[in-house]
């Protein structure tokens, strides 16, 4: 089971009328329990890698429900923090649907530990869709950004 899909499978525990769950899977075994908030995971062989790629789960949907159009990528957070879109409160957003961005652009700031990292696109892209909110605390891999490549 790679995280992204147990960040599906928790957020749909999360949402269920369970209260306990456990699932052994390939040498994978992990428990969550509602009434204490407990998650248990005790992996039986070597837990494999992550794909670096793997979008984590979002609050409304998942990327695959999520249809993208064919040459359209996400832009994912490369660390776990919180997304902020402008530079202060009164300002404008780095960036918003329909701009075209040129690579090396600020497009976001991540804060963490409290400091604020600029997050810059790594290619020509134009945005289709913001996924996150202002202010919005975001994971590791997660999309931030439906872009098209340029």
């Amino acid at each position: 089971m790679d995280m992204r899909q147990i960040k599906v499978l928790m957020q749909e525990f999360d949402e269920s009328g369970l209260s306990r769950l456990k699932i052994s899977k390939e040498g994978f075994e992990m428990e969550l329990e509602k009434n204490t908030g407990t998650v248990v995971s005790a992996p039986a062989a070597a837990p494999a890698a992550a794909p670096a790629a793997a979008p984590a789960a979002t609050t409304a949907d998942t990327a695959s429900e999520r249809t993208l159009p064919a040459n359209a990528v996400e832009i994912l957070s490369p660390m776990v923090g919180t997304f902020y879109a402008a530079p202060s409160p009164d300002s404008p957003p780095f960036v918003k649907v329909g701009d075209t961005v040129k690579k090396g652009q600020v497009i976001a700031i991540l804060e963490a530990m409290k400091i604020m990292n600029e997050l810059e696109a790594e290619f020509d892209c134009k945005i289709l869709d913001v996924l996150v909110s202002d202010g919005q605390a975001v994971e590791y891999d997660m999309p931030l950004f439906v872009v098209e490549k340029l």
